[in-house]
C-alpha cells in the first residue's frame, strides 16, 4: 500500500508529465528512474539519448516516443539497423496500435508507408531525406534504436547523415548500448540537434552472475558479490596453475606412454585435462539441472552451430514435454506451410524440426529467414530451450535468455584467430536474464586448455567500450548534398558529423599539450640566457656542426659500404677469402657468391676452416674483401652432410696453412675537410657566447629546447592534418566528381542526377556503367548476373576462386565493369581517395541460374552456398537492381532491370521477403 507521500508524488507526476502518466498505465510495471528521466525529457520537448545496458528496457522511451506521436497528431519513424529488427518492431507496435496505424518500410517491403507510425530501415530514411519524400510531412520524432551502429564500419556513416539531415523540428530519440564516452556522443547530439538530454544508466534490471563450467562442476567467477568488485574465486586459480602444471609435466615426458616427475604417464594428464573442458551436451545436461535454461551458447562458427544441433540428436537429448512438442512441430508446420515442400528438403527441414522439437535449435546467417524467425519466436516463448548461435544473434534482435553460454574466448575475424574485447562479452552476455521472468541472469564460460580465470574477470568487469565514428564522405552523399544545399553549405554540414567533433575533440587535447610546451619551451629559453650575447643563436650554430658532421660521416659510411657490398659482388664460387673479425674470423671458402636482392648486399654462403657453414654478410666485413686463392668445391658438395663439410674443411686448411691472415683491425677512413663544417665551426669560435664560462650549463638548457620544440613541431602537424579532415576529404570527393563530369562546381550534371539514385558502395562504378551503356545489351538474367559484382563480397579473403559467368555477353560485361574499376581507382589515387573496391562476381553465377528459373536444390548444391546466405544475397542483389531501374535513362535497360527483379523474387525470396 502506498503512503500519503507517494500518493501525493504520483500525483504532482500526473499533473506535469500527463502522457507520461497514461503511457505508464499501460505497462503492470513501475518504470525505472532512467525510463522516467528519459521520457519526462522527451514529453517536455527535448531530444534523448539513452544509453542502457542490453535488456535493460531503453527501447520503452523508443515506444513513448510512438505514444507521443499519436497523442499530438504527428508521425514517428522508429529506425533499426537490420530488417530483422525492424519486422520484429513492426509486429510488437501493431499489435499495441493497430494495424491501421503502423506501416514498415524495409526496401523489401511497403506496408502502410503513410501511416503515422512507421517502422523503417536507417538505410530508407537517409534515402527519403535525400529525395525530400513527402510522407516526411509532419514528421515529429524519429526513434534511432541501436544507434551504436554509427561505429559500423560499412554502414555506420548511415546514422550520422540522418541526426545531421533530420529537420530541426524533429525529436531524435537515440538508443544506445552503454558506451564509455556517451556524455561525449550526447554533446555532439546538442550541437547538431540542438538540446539533447543524455541519461546514461550502467544498472541491469536483472543482475548478471558469472560462472566458469570445468568438466561437470558450475564455479562462480567471482567471490562474494561481483558488482562490488569481488576477487577471482581462488579454486579457479587453482585449477588453472594445476593445468597449467600438467601441461608442463606432459611436455617434459615426452609423448604418449613416458612418465612425468610425479609418475603420471603423459596420456592421463592429457585425458584430464580434457575433461576438464565438457561437451555441448554435458554442457546443457548441467544447465538444466541447476534450472538454468533456456540458454544460448555461442558459437563463433556456422558450421560448430550446425555441429552442436546434430551432436544433441545424436544423443537423444530431448529438453521438452510432450505437450511441448506438439505445440512446436503445430507452430512449425503452419510457419512453414507458404514453402515448397521440394525446398524443405532441401533446406535440411525434417532435421530443423527433429531439433526444434527436442528444445534445441541453431541461429546464424546461412539460415533460411524464415527458419530463423521461427526459432526466435520459440526460443522467446519458452518451448526452445536451448539455441546454438553465431554472435550475430547478439546484435539487434530481442532473444534474451536465462542463460548465456560463450564456449570460447576466441573468434575468427576474417584474417586471424582474435581474442574477444570486453566490449564483445558484454554484448553477448547482455543477453542472460529475462526481465519479468528471470530473477537472476547467468553468463557461462567453459574452460579450456589454457583459460586464465583473470582474464575472464578483466572481460566480465569491463562493461563499457568506446563508440568511434566510421563516418566518410560517399559519391553518392556528395552529389545529393550539392543538389540540395550547394557545396559551400554542404561543406559546412559535413564538418557537424561525430567523425569531426571527435577529431576536434582530439585536437583540442593536442592543442592543450602544444600550448603547455610553449610555456615550457619560453622558460628553457630564459634559463638558456647569456649576458653576453644570443646563446640560442650559439647553440643552433653547434646543433649545425653536429647535424653536418653526422650527415657527412653517414656519406662515408655509405660510400665504404657500397664498396664492400661491389667487393663481396666480385666473388665466385672456389674464392678464398679472410673473414677478418667476428665470430667467423679466420679462412673461409665461398660456397655460394648469394646475388643481391632488391637493394641488399650479397650475402655469400662460405665453410670456415672449422667447418661451419654460414651465411655472411656486410657486418661480417668492415673493409672490401678480396679472393686470395681458389680451390675446387664439388658440384655434389652437400653443406648439410658433416663428413664432406669435414672433408672440405679440410682442404681448405692445407689450402691456406702457408698463407697470413689480413689484419682484422677496421680500415678507418682519411679525415675529408668539408668546406661548410668549417665554415660553421669559425662562427662558431667567433661568437660572443663561445668563450661564457656558463656556456656548458646554458647548452644543456638549450638542447632540452631544441628537443622539445622538435616534438611541438610534430604535434603542430597532427593539429593541422586533424583540422576539418572531413571537409577535407568531401573536397576531394568533389574534386574527383568534377573530373568525371558528375559535378560542375555547384551544379549536378545529368549525369550526376543519375548518380544520385545508386546507393550502393560501388555507386560510382554504377554510375559510370549506367553513363557508358555498358548493360544495355545484356538480357535479364545476365543483368543479374553482373549487377552481383556491385553487392556480393566473398566471406573469405581469397576469394571464391575464378568468377563463373554464363555464355554470352555477360562474361564480356563483367570484364568491362573491371576494367572501369580500374580506371576509377587511378582517378581516386590521384585525388587520394580509396573508397572504391574491386567488383567481386562470385555470385554471378548463382543470380545467373537463379534468374534462369533453376530449383532451389541445383543452386545451392551447385554453388556449394547456404539458404541464408544466398536469400541474403538475392536480397542485397535487388536492392541495386530497383536503383539501377529508378536511375536508368535507357528505357531498354530500365525494363530489363524490373524484368530481372521479378526474375529473382520467387520461391523462398519472395517467400522471405517479410523477414530479412
Amino acid at each position: 500500500m502506498t503512503s500519503p507521500a507517494e500518493r501525493y508524488a504520483q500525483f504532482r507526476a500526473t499533473q506535469a508529465n500527463p502522457l507520461l502518466a497514461e503511457f505508464a498505465g499501460l505497462y503492470d510495471f513501475r518504470l525505472d528512474d532512467f525510463q522516467v528521466e528519459s521520457c519526462e525529457a522527451l514529453e517536455a520537448g527535448h531530444g534523448v539519448l539513452v544509453a542502457a545496458p542490453t535488456g535493460s528496457g531503453k527501447t520503452l522511451v523508443g515506444e513513448f516516443a510512438v505514444h507521443l506521436a499519436l497523442a499530438t497528431g504527428r508521425k514517428c519513424f522508429y529506425t533499426t539497423p537490420i530488417k530483422a529488427l525492424s519486422n520484429q518492431k513492426f509486429h510488437d507496435l501493431a499489435e499495441r496500435y493497430g494495424a491501421d496505424r503502423v506501416g514498415l518500410l524495409t526496401g523489401d517491403n511497403t506496408i502502410n508507408g503513410e501511416a503515422p507510425i512507421v517502422i523503417m530501415t536507417t538505410e530508407v530514411l537517409r534515402n527519403m531525406l535525400y529525395a525530400g519524400s513527402r510522407t516526411l510531412a509532419g514528421l515529429g520524432f524519429v526513434v534511432m534504436d541501436e544507434v551504436h551502429y554509427l561505429a559500423d564500419r560499412f554502414r555506420g556513416a548511415v546514422w550520422e547523415e540522418v541526426i545531421i539531415h533530420l529537420p530541426e523540428s524533429v525529436q531524435v530519440v537515440s538508443l544506445s548500448a552503454t558506451v564509455s564516452n556517451a556524455e561525449e556522443f550526447g554533446d555532439w547530439l546538442s550541437e547538431v540537434r540542438g538540446d539533447t538530454v543524455t541519461v546514461v544508466s550502467e544498472r541491469r534490471p536483472v543482475p548478471l552472475y558469472q560462472h566458469v563450467l570445468v568438466g561437470r562442476r558450475l564455479y562462480d567467477l567471482f567471490e562474494g558479490d561481483p558488482a562490488a568488485g569481488g576477487r577471482v574465486n581462488g579454486e579457479l586459480e587453482r585449477i588453472a596453475r594445476d593445468e597449467w602444471r600438467m601441461r608442463q609435466v606432459g611436455r617434459a615426458g615426452g609423448g604418449p606412454g613416458k612418465r612425468g616427475k610425479r609418475g603420471q604417464s603423459y596420456g592421463a594428464h592429457r585425458h584430464r585435462s580434457r575433461n576438464f573442458t565438457p561437451n555441448r551436451v554435458e554442457v546443457l545436461d548441467r544447465l538444466d539441472a541447476a534450472g538454468l535454461l533456456p540458454a544460448i551458447t555461442f558459437i563463433f562458427s556456422r558450421a560448430g552451430c550446425q555441429a552442436a544441433v546434430e551432436q544433441c540428436l545424436a544423443s537423444h537429448l530431448r529438453l521438452t514435454t510432450p505437450a511441448e512438442e506438439r505445440e512446436i512441430r503445430a507452430y512449425v508446420e503452419e510457419a512453414t506451410a507458404s514453402l515448397p515442400s521440394a525446398d524443405l528438403e532441401v533446406l535440411g527441414y525434417p532435421d530443423f524440426v527433429e531439433g526444434l522439437a527436442r528444445g534445441v535449435a541453431a541461429h546464424h546467417a546461412g539460415m533460411l529467414p524464415t527458419f530463423k524467425e521461427v526459432v526466435e519466436h520459440l526460443f522467446s516463448t519458452g518451448l526452445v530451450k536451448a539455441v546454438f548461435a553465431t554472435e550475430t544473434l547478439a546484435l539487434g534482435i530481442n532473444m534474451p535468455a536465462r542463460s548465456v553460454v560463450i564456449e570460447k574466448l576466441t573468434k575468427w575475424n576474417g584474417e586471424t584467430h582474435a581474442e574477444v574485447t570486453a566490449g564483445e562479452y558484454t554484448q553477448l552476455t547482455g543477453r542472460a536474464g529475462r526481465r519479468g521472468i528471470d530473477v537472476e541472469g547467468h553468463g557461462v564460460v567453459l574452460w579450456q586448455p589454457g583459460l586464465d580465470p583473470k582474464h575472464v574477470a578483466g572481460l566480465a568487469s569491463t562493461r563499457t567500450y568506446p563508440l568511434r565514428s566510421s563516418f566518410h564522405p560517399s559519391y553518392n552523399m556528395a552529389v545529393n548534398l550539392v543538389h540540395q544545399v550547394g557545396r559551400s553549405t554542404a561543406r559546412q554540414m559535413l564538418e557537424q558529423s561525430f567523425a569531426q567533433f571527435q577529431a576536434d575533440r582530439q585536437v583540442v587535447g593536442l592543442a592543450r599539450q602544444v600550448h603547455k610546451a610553449d610555456e615550457a619551451l619560453d622558460g628553457y629559453a630564459e634559463a638558456a640566457a647569456c649576458s653576453r650575447g644570443d646563446f640560442m643563436e650559439y647553440a643552433a650554430l653547434r646543433r649545425r656542426v653536429k647535424d653536418l658532421e653526422q650527415a657527412s660521416s653517414r656519406k662515408r659510411r655509405s660510400a665504404h659500404a657500397d664498396d664492400v657490398a661491389a667487393s663481396l659482388a666480385r666473388l665466385r664460387t672456389g674464392d678464398v677469402i679472410a673473414v677478418p673479425s667476428g665470430r667467423w674470423a679466420g679462412w673461409a671458402v665461398v660456397l655460394d657468391a648469394g646475388a643481391a636482392q632488391d637493394r641488399s648486399a650479397p650475402r655469400p654462403f662460405v665453410l670456415t676452416v672449422d667447418r661451419h657453414a654460414r651465411r655472411l654478410g656486410l657486418v661480417d666485413f668492415p673493409t672490401p674483401v678480396e679472393a686470395t686463392t681458389r680451390m675446387r668445391v664439388p658440384k655434389s658438395f652437400n653443406a648439410r652432410n658433416p663428413q664432406q663439410r669435414r672433408d672440405l674443411a679440410s682442404t681448405l686448411r692445407l689450402k691456406t696453412r702457408d698463407l697470413d691472415l689480413p689484419s682484422g683491425r677496421r680500415a678507418k677512413g682519411a679525415a675529408v675537410h668539408d668546406p661548410q663544417i668549417d665554415e660553421v665551426r669559425r662562427q662558431l669560435k667567433d661568437h660572443p657566447c663561445h668563450q661564457c664560462p656558463d656556456r656548458e650549463d646554458h647548452a644543456r638548457w638549450a638542447e632540452r629546447w631544441f628537443r622539445l620544440e622538435r616534438d611541438t613541431a610534430n604535434q603542430r602537424r597532427r593539429i593541422e592534418q586533424r583540422t576539418n579532415t572531413v571537409a577535407r576529404q568531401f573536397d576531394r570527393v568533389c574534386e574527383v566528381l568534377d573530373e568525371l563530369g558528375y559535378l560542375d562546381g555547384d551544379t549536378v550534371t545529368p549525369d550526376g542526377q543519375r548518380l544520385q539514385r545508386l546507393y550502393s558502395e560501388l555507386d560510382l562504378l554504377a554510375g559510370e556503367c549506367l553513363r557508358r551503356g555498358t548493360w544495355n545489351a545484356l538480357e535479364p538474367a545476365e543483368l543479374a548476373a553482373v549487377l552481383s559484382g556491385l553487392t556480393y563480397e566473398s566471406r573469405s579473403p581469397e576469394g571464391d576462386g575464378p568468377p563463373r559467368f554464363p555464355h554470352g555477353s555477360a562474361a564480356i560485361v563483367g570484364d568491362e565493369m573491371s576494367r572501369i574499376w580500374a580506371e576509377l581507382e587511378e582517378v581516386e589515387r590521384s585525388h587520394r581517395l580509396s573508397f572504391l573496391r574491386r567488383p567481386d562476381f562470385g555470385f554471378a553465377w548463382t543470380a545467373w541460374q537463379w534468374a534462369s528459373g533453376y530449383d532451389l536444390d541445383e543452386v545451392l548444391e551447385s554453388n556449394d552456398i547456404a539458404a541464408g546466405d544466398f536469400v541474403r544475397s538475392v536480397k542485397q542483389l535487388l536492392d541495386v537492381i530497383e536503383q539501377v531501374a529508378a536511375a536508368a535513362t535507357d528505357k531498354g535497360l530500365r525494363s530489363k532491370a524490373r524484368a530481372a527483379a521479378d526474375l529473382l523474387r520467387r520461391g523462398v525470396v519472395s517467400y522471405t521477403s517479410v523477414s530479412e
